[in-house]
């Protein structure tokens, strides 16, 4: 187990389940706010404002603003694109476009998505925003 501040200045609690497979507590003044799980592929949360990723291999990484509300196509950092589309409630799909094309596909289910795009890190909610930072 390990602790990470956040921007917010709330804190990950980082356990580790097994291989690639991490869960992280957020929590502020001794309550957990949110929970998330990277079970063999990351994990994405949109907290008010504060994006956070939870890699396969455990590692935490939050940022606060810089969402663009989707459906539509918007510039991410690194150089990526996302074309965000809906699905239906609470559904949302983001290709991640790249120099060779689309680079991966993010999906939200009723919860929000994350991904580390080489060093890039995205996040989907289940609203349609997604933000993305180094």
């Amino acid at each position: 187990m390990r602790t990470q501040t956040l921007p917010d200045g709330s804190k990950a609690v980082i356990y580790r389940l097994g291989a690639q497979h991490y869960r992280a507590k957020i929590v502020n003044r001794g309550a957990v706010l949110a929970t998330l799980e990277a079970n063999g592929r990351d994990a994405g949360l949109d907290a008010n404002d504060m994006f956070i990723v939870l890699t396969l291999d455990g590692r935490v990484h939050s940022w606060m603003g810089g969402g663009h509300q989707g459906p539509g196509t918007f510039r991410l950092a690194g150089g990526w694109k996302a074309e965000v589309t809906k699905l239906g409630e609470l559904r949302y799909r983001a290709r991640i476009i790249g120099h060779d094309g689309v680079a991966a596909t993010m999906e939200t289910h009723q919860h929000d998505a994350g991904l580390d795009a080489n060093g890039i890190f995205i996040v989907l909610s289940d609203g349609g925003v997604i933000s993305a930072h180094a």
